[in-house]
């Protein structure tokens, strides 16, 4: 009876993995050769868990690992030798360890060529790894010493459609068109806590979420956003920005929902666009707001747009500014989708 249990309960955990299409052979050759400092689980053999275990190195990592857990570790070096048989990785977690860009060895990256997430925040990388698997999908490199962003580095990735380098020491001769050139199909690019002082050139038009939060951008040139006909979530908290930098239609655009401006040195409240959901303007110099200045349709034109193509502004943060409420009944009036004012 006992060994006919161990025969059920081998078979149970086998089952799920004769059903993902992993042959047998394959599955007894993954768990044997688990290294001995990681975790294997019999239901999950493709995923191998070296995670919070005081690492210095990587282990020889099995040849049928899809799933690589490496983060919180004392790793500084990506070797070659350890991931030699791992050519069928598609998701690497190294964040929280000590790689630098020194410690990736050369042309190991490459090698993945099924890999679509690569995590290395929080490491001492001094640059975008490179060369890179054409696979990759998402790339965090956020919180490491990155200053430069070598020509050419993205060719050919055109299924990344994440890029986080936020918490770098990027400056504005670091992202540029050629530096970003191939990045063809990208969506979130997130360059907040840099040193930028203006808005990086170059972004892919087909990015939707741009982050520059926490950087010393002091002003937005006109007609920036031609060039960026998706973007939809825009924020740039915490930067140097004055209305005097703000071109009057710089944010006219039909795309954009969401746009963030808080903590900055606004003295007025941007044109607004019709399509904008959200606005976030705590935290800067205003003073005064009227619908006259800041409602995109005419005051005489207001009571006859329909709910369809009117402003569309449900959310309006102006708190830590000199505003004095109430809001302005013409405000109300014009932004009829209004639900929140924090003010």
């Amino acid at each position: 009876m006992a060994l006919l249990l161990s025969f059920l309960y081998i078979l149970s955990l086998v089952g799920p993995v004769l059903n993902q299409d992993m042959p047998y052979e394959e599955y007894m050759a993954q768990i044997q050769a688990c290294p001995q400092e990681c975790r294997c689980l019999p239901n999950f053999p493709h995923a191998v868990y070296c995670d919070n275990k005081g690492l210095k190195s990587i282990p020889k990592i099995p040849p049928y690992t899809w799933y690589l857990y490496l983060q919180n570790n004392q790793i500084e070096v990506l070797s070659a030798d350890a991931l030699r048989n791992a050519t069928q990785l598609r998701w690497m977690n190294l964040n929280h360890n000590k790689v630098t860009s020194e410690g990736v060895e050369e042309g190991i990256l490459n090698t993945m060529s099924h890999l679509a997430h690569l995590y290395m925040d929080d490491n001492l990388l001094s640059s975008v790894p490179s060369p890179l698997p054409a696979s990759l999908e998402h790339l965090r490199l956020s919180r490491n010493r990155i200053s430069k962003i070598p020509a050419g580095v993205f060719k050919g990735l055109n299924k990344l459609s994440l890029l986080d380098l936020q918490g770098n020491k990027l400056m504005d001769d670091g992202v540029t068109e050629v530096s970003l050139k191939g990045l063809n199909n990208l969506v979130q690019i997130n360059l907040a806590k840099n040193q930028l002082t203006s808005m990086p050139l170059g972004l892919p038009p087909t990015t939707t979420q741009l982050y520059l939060d926490g950087n010393n951008i002091d002003k937005i040139p006109a007609g920036y956003f031609k060039g960026l006909p998706k973007v939809a979530f825009l924020r740039l908290n915490h930067n140097k920005l004055g209305s005097s930098g703000i071109p009057k239609n710089v944010f006219n655009i039909s795309s954009i929902l969401d746009l963030q401006l808080s903590h900055n040195q606004l003295s007025e409240i941007p044109l607004i666009p019709s399509g904008l959901e959200h606005l976030h303007l705590d935290h800067n110099k205003i003073k005064n707001v009227s619908g006259s200045s800041v409602c995109p349709v005419s005051a005489d034109g207001v009571d006859d747009y329909f709910d369809e193509s009117g402003p569309r502004l449900s959310y309006l943060r102006l708190d830590g500014n000199e505003i004095q409420p109430p809001i302005p009944h013409d405000v109300i009036q014009c932004f009829r989708f209004l639900r929140s004012i924090v003010i």
